[in-house]
């Protein structure tokens, strides 16, 4: 008798570890990594999974083959009928959920980011990508809105005029270019990027406070949407915070004693 696997769909998003550091794989080469809900299903519960383990203190992000992801599944767009009556799919988590996680979250863009596939990356903290990446929002030449808070995220990396010019064009940017405005980080050769990814999410791994990392996190994007005071008063409360607890306390004992530090990891929520 055949055994039901108690991961549907695994083979959808492959799970590796480097160390201190989970590699999560968009794994539809054929398709371009083309987005559906199966897979949306499996990368959200093996980033819940990752949120929940306190053994995981960064997470790289790619695709399998020649693309991080190319969108959503034309094939699913055609499929009007299993849209709610907000005219969304009705899913489990939303679609920003990767923006809740605690720990670091970076893309390695290896080929076509297109549509929600772009989103997936902007939904990350950093992002590398090789010269020939391709990145485009693709939504107005699908007669598609900027969906899912690229209107927002965009504008807050790259500025107003560069964020419309993408929006409305859709035209293909590569990779020296996404780094020239900010859309990227790195530029990376194809053969080096998953490990200057992993190595990068390694150090930040070693040597930066899983606790520390995940409030610098939370003030950020809390930050996007307040004046300056508010940030000020914000940060004094949380200086107050880490004062009085064990990682900064380790982190300068380690920095006198000439080590690396032994930060505890993030608590399950």
């Amino acid at each position: 008798m055949s055994q039901t696997s108690p991961h549907p769909n695994e083979d959808l998003v492959l799970s590796q570890r480097h160390g201190s550091v989970l590699l999560l794989t968009f794994n539809r080469p054929d398709k371009l990594n083309a987005w559906n809900n199966d897979l949306e299903n499996r990368y959200f519960a093996l980033l819940d999974e990752a949120e929940a383990d306190p053994d995981v203190r960064a997470i790289v992000v790619t695709g399998a083959g020649r693309g991080f992801c190319a969108g959503a599944d034309m094939t699913d767009l055609q499929r009007v009928d299993e849209l709610d009556d907000s005219g969304l799919p009705d899913r489990p988590r939303p679609r920003e959920f990767p923006l809740t996680i605690r720990k670091p979250m970076v893309a390695a863009v290896n080929g076509a980011a297109a549509g929600l596939g772009l989103v997936e990356a902007l939904f990350c903290d950093i992002r590398f990508c090789t010269p020939d990446a391709k990145f485009t929002t693709a939504f107005a030449r699908r007669g598609l809105i900027a969906e899912y808070g690229a209107a927002w995220i965009l504008p807050r990396l790259i500025g107003t005029s560069r964020a419309l010019d993408l929006l409305l064009s859709a035209r293909v940017v590569r990779g020296d270019e996404a780094l020239a405005i900010g859309l990227v980080d790195r530029v990376v050769p194809a053969e080096n990027l998953v490990d200057a990814a992993v190595a990068y999410a390694q150090e930040l791994a070693d040597l930066s406070s899983p606790w520390a990392m995940s409030v610098i996190k939370q003030q950020v994007h809390s930050s996007l949407d307040t004046d300056f005071a508010t940030a000020v008063a914000r940060a004094d409360d949380l200086m107050q915070q880490s004062l009085l607890g064990p990682d900064v306390v380790e982190g300068v004992t380690s920095y006198l004693e000439g080590r690396k530090p032994r930060f505890p990891g993030l608590a399950a929520r």
